[in-house]
């Protein structure tokens, strides 16, 4: 490892001083770069959630389960997006890969709500969905893990769940503005107006989205952790360097959290993704009540992100875990029982099941990075989020929708919730808790550090 430059010092790769203006400035900017694209990403997807029906009736005549396979279908290249954009993100920063991906993410759900339709243009206008979905999963696979990952290495050790909860804020965000703004036009428009045109007005709302996104974070430098590393390194490594040691030396941490991710994603698409078409294909409700329900619930859980974040910082992540994940498998059943009685025990079920998800959500960035040193930390989420998602996460509306019409069995999002939160619980038992731990340098988090090795000795 090389020596420090001259003129550096460790306090210009501190983490912003939250007791100056210009550091609490500094930390604000970090969360709404953060924050904004992941609200960028999670809108198309909350958009797309809400507005299946209508994408039915414009691309694909044969039935919702294909309008429910494309939205399957960008999770497909998800990994190859964390493949190619984790490593480069470890090797140039995590800055300049985030600036990319907000980009084409937007573009892409821009672009969707320009696409002629199937009577317009034929199999073309399927196709170019398929296209732009691809596009926008391939981006993801950089946009979140990176995100994620900024965020953490901004943030203080001792707050690294609250000022990371904002990132997951903005998920929420992301879902609720477009269940609002389709909600909106609803109203407004009419289902004719809607299913002829207005389907295409939030799509259209990603780009300028996009833009302030990409604004704000070209306007932060890199992490303090990241250039840290970067001026320490004698050498740079190749990102395919990096992936091998990744895989050879951290396939430990890659399974614990594999586990947890599928615990994760299957709760969060069947309540987020899914649930839209659950109630309107299966309970019978109209579209205004069930986006209705999903709004409301979305706004209880994003109010609730931030002191989950600090309560985290407090009790530890694992706890958090522990609570979300057991209190999901024993009401998972009472709740979509609850769900199936009308409105009111819908948006009771619902919220439960969000409350007890919102104990995940709100932990992810302080969770997840912790996982793996500074040099591979990039690489290590995207790529191991990215293949669990791909596998369970966007699918979990497929394959929810597919078993129920097999089998009339309402409760089966229930049970995979079940399934998915027990394969969590085994995982957690393996996993590290790093709460208040710091993230620097090439060291496991949670690892004994020289310091305390020595005085172990």
């Amino acid at each position: 490892m090389a020596e420090p430059k001259k003129g550096d010092s460790a306090e210009e790769f501190a983490a912003p001083d939250l007791e100056s203006e210009a550091g609490r400035k500094t930390i604000r900017r970090a969360i709404a770069g953060s924050a904004i694209g992941n609200a960028t990403e999670w809108f198309d997807y909350g958009v797309y959630a809400v507005v299946v029906t209508y994408i039915t009736a414009n691309f694909f005549p044969g039935g919702t389960e294909w309008a429910l396979a494309t939205f399957a279908i960008s999770f497909l290249v998800r990994p190859l997006g964390g493949f190619f954009w984790g490593p480069l993100g470890d090797k140039i920063g995590r800055k300049a890969i985030l600036a990319l991906t907000i980009v084409l993410m937007a573009g892409a759900t821009f672009a969707i709500g320009l696409i002629p339709s199937y009577e317009t243009i034929g199999w073309w206008a399927p196709a170019l969905l398929i296209l732009m979905r691809l596009i926008q999963g391939f981006s993801a696979g950089g946009e979140y893990g990176g995100a994620a990952t900024f965020m953490a290495e901004y943030s203080p050790d001792k707050k690294r769940g609250f000022f990371g909860s904002f990132l997951e804020f903005g998920t929420l965000a992301g879902f609720a503005l477009g269940s609002a703004i389709v909600l909106f036009l609803q109203l407004m428009l009419g289902d004719a107006a809607m299913e002829e045109w207005g389907w295409r007005i939030p799509f259209l709302v990603a780009g300028p989205l996009g833009l302030i996104g990409f604004y704000l974070r070209n306007k932060l430098e890199d992490t303090p952790v990241f250039r840290e590393l970067d001026k320490e390194k004698a050498e740079e490594p190749s990102a395919k360097t990096e992936l091998r040691d990744l895989i050879r030396k951290y396939w430990r941490p890659i399974v614990a959290m594999s586990g947890l991710v599928i615990a994760l994603n299957v709760a969060n698409y069947t309540l987020l993704g899914y649930m839209p078409t659950y109630l309107e294909t299966q309970i019978g409700m109209s579209n205004n009540s069930s986006l209705a329900l999903i709004l409301i619930g979305q706004v209880v859980m994003m109010i609730l992100i931030p002191f989950a974040g600090r309560f985290s910082d407090s009790i530890g992540r694992r706890p958090m875990w522990l609570f979300s994940m057991g209190g999901l498998f024993v009401m998972a059943i009472p709740m979509y029982l609850l769900i199936g009685t009308g409105f009111t025990g819908a948006l009771i079920g619902f919220s439960v099941l969000g409350i007890l998800y919102v104990l995940q959500l709100a932990t992810i960035s302080a969770t997840f990075p912790a996982m793996f040193p500074t040099h591979v930390r990039y690489a290590g989420f995207a790529i191991t989020y990215n293949m669990a998602t791909a596998i369970f996460g966007g699918t979990a509306p497929l394959v929810n929708e597919a078993v129920i019409e097999a089998t009339g069995n309402l409760l089966f999002p229930a049970f995979y919730m079940m399934g998915a939160s027990a394969v969590g619980l085994i995982a957690l038992l393996y996993v590290r808790e790093t709460n208040g731990r710091s993230i620097r340098g090439t060291e496991l988090p949670g690892d004994p550090t020289a310091a305390e090795k020595s005085a172990m000795a």
